[in-house]
């Protein structure tokens, strides 16, 4: 047997497996990696999607506040509607202000004066008579608030145009007896009105 010649097929044979043996070794690593590199993608996907996934059920749980929110504003809002057409109340309609927070207590009024007594009857305020009330209405006074709100310099401006015969009234004291009546203060004016003489302080 020539031992030269297999001398370098045992060499090649040797190499051939250590080269196959690092191969696989090196080959190895290398799946470990992209596996760990899988997983790590993977486990960052599923912790974003549970965060979407408990960001929805938090806009679900707004969204049903909301909806909750809106029907009873639509609850209320009927309400106040229906309400508004009787007319024994004195709201006027869901979107106005309500029109008067004191509400008329007519047989309070009638107790101390003995008489019934008409809410909002600007007669009712000593010095006023019918064609005084009329001239008022005409200014868009009709009610006691609105009277009490008006300036004794108003109040005496809308005489004025009503010509002489109404000038040489003095509505001193109207605004705070309309004032009285509004605010169902019923004693208080009676008491007032026995001092005053027609309408004006002595």
């Amino acid at each position: 047997m020539n031992w030269c010649i297999l001398i370098p097929v045992l060499v090649g044979l040797i190499c051939a497996i250590l080269g196959y043996l690092l191969g696989r070794l090196f080959g190895n690593n290398n799946e470990d990696e992209s596996d760990n590199d899988s997983s790590g993608i993977i486990t960052k996907l599923e912790t974003e999607l549970a965060g979407c996934e408990t960001q929805n059920d938090k806009y679900l749980i707004r969204i049903d506040a909301l909806e909750a929110k809106l029907a009873a504003c639509e609850k209320s809002k009927i309400t106040l509607e229906a309400r508004g057409n009787d007319d024994n109340l004195s709201i006027s309609s869901f979107a106005a202000p309500a029109i008067s927070a004191i509400l008329f207590d007519g047989a309070a009024a009638k107790a101390v004066f003995g008489k019934k007594v008409k809410e909002n009857d600007l007669t009712f305020v000593e010095g006023i008579g019918p064609k005084i009330k009329d001239l008022f209405h005409n200014h868009d006074v009709t009610t006691w608030k609105a009277l009490s709100e008006t300036s004794v310099e108003r109040c005496q401006e809308i005489l004025n145009t009503g010509g002489e015969r109404y000038k040489v009234h003095n509505p001193g004291t109207w605004p705070r007896q309309a004032k009285l009546a509004y605010e169902g203060k019923w004693q208080e004016l009676l008491d007032w009105q026995d001092i005053l003489d027609g309408g004006k302080e002595v």
